[in-house]
């Protein structure tokens, strides 16, 4: 296949029929535009201009090729067009990936505020274990995720927003009666410990302080997500391990009492990571300079 360059100049030739004209509107001295054609010609075997006093005229071999380059750099146009109008408007696509209770509690507020800014941006959301996000991240089937800190940072650029607290909580009715019937046991061997399922990156959180304060909770039920351990533990089922800024207004309300540790689960820090490595579309760029300026 011949330079692109050449089938410009031999489309702006057939458009004017001229070659004094085609080279005031592609910025070339004659003799270039000449040359180019001439090359065309040669490489393609074929005459594809009549050269007369009055300019130049398509020979049938030339009316067929360009019928074929108009299409082609009609089809550009519209591309550029197109291009221009998506950027003037903001037009554009955006992949997250969360966590359902991160969505709900963290990701919805914010990009309620952003798509007010940019509301022609398209946003999919994929909600999945973090685990799951980082892994997506890496391999860049997601734009950006929504995540606890990664433990990676050479791999992950990431914008924090705050920091979480995980904390035990029960119903004064659940605690009073536990006291009742166990007297002063420690919490954790009688009482039922409601955790996230084992694959959950915030439950290996809780297994890790465990680990290291030698706890060692005897009935547990393990619960799929953030909203049903906090409603289970509203009903008085049992002591529920949840995100403290989740429940401020069960706290407040007293409707849920926080349990009081030895030692405080240290906090841990959430916000926006995204791939180094990955390429930034205006869209993301857009996403991050507005979380920047969130923060």
């Amino acid at each position: 296949m011949n330079n692109l360059s050449l089938y410009y100049v031999f489309n702006c030739v057939a458009e004017t029929g001229n070659i004094s004209q085609a080279a005031k509107l592609l910025y070339v001295s004659q003799p270039a535009v000449s040359k180019a054609i001439s090359s065309l010609e040669e490489s393609m075997g074929l005459t594809l201009f009549i050269r007369n006093s009055r300019g130049v005229r398509l020979t049938e071999e030339g009316q067929l090729l360009y019928q074929y380059t108009k299409e082609a750099f009609d089809i550009l146009k519209r591309g550029e067009k197109r291009l221009t109008h998506m950027k003037e408007l903001g037009v554009g696509h955006l992949r997250i990936g969360v966590s359902s209770t991160l969505c709900k509690y963290v990701l919805l507020p914010y990009l309620n505020r952003f798509l007010k800014a940019y509301p022609h941006i398209k946003i999919t959301i994929e909600s999945q274990s973090t685990i799951h996000t980082l892994k997506q991240l890496e391999s860049n089937a997601l734009d950006i995720g929504l995540v606890a800190k990664p433990s990676n940072q050479k791999m992950y650029e990431f914008i924090s927003l705050y920091d979480i607290e995980d904390v035990f909580v029960a119903t004064i009715d659940y605690l009073e009666n536990l006291r009742l019937r166990e007297k002063n046991k420690d919490i954790f061997s009688v009482a039922n410990i409601m955790l996230l399922d084992e694959e959950n990156i915030s439950r290996m959180y809780i297994d890790e302080y465990f680990k290291e304060n030698n706890i060692h909770p005897q009935q547990v039920l393990e619960v799929s997500s953030m909203d049903l351990l906090i409603e289970f533990a509203k009903t008085g089922i049992g002591v529920g391990c949840v995100v403290k800024e989740f429940i401020t207004d069960e706290l407040e309300s007293g409707q849920l009492r926080q349990i009081p540790l030895k030692k405080p689960i240290n906090k841990r820090e959430i916000g926006f990571c995204y791939n180094k490595a990955a390429y930034l579309s205006d869209s993301m760029t857009k996403l991050i300079d507005f979380m920047k300026l969130s923060t």
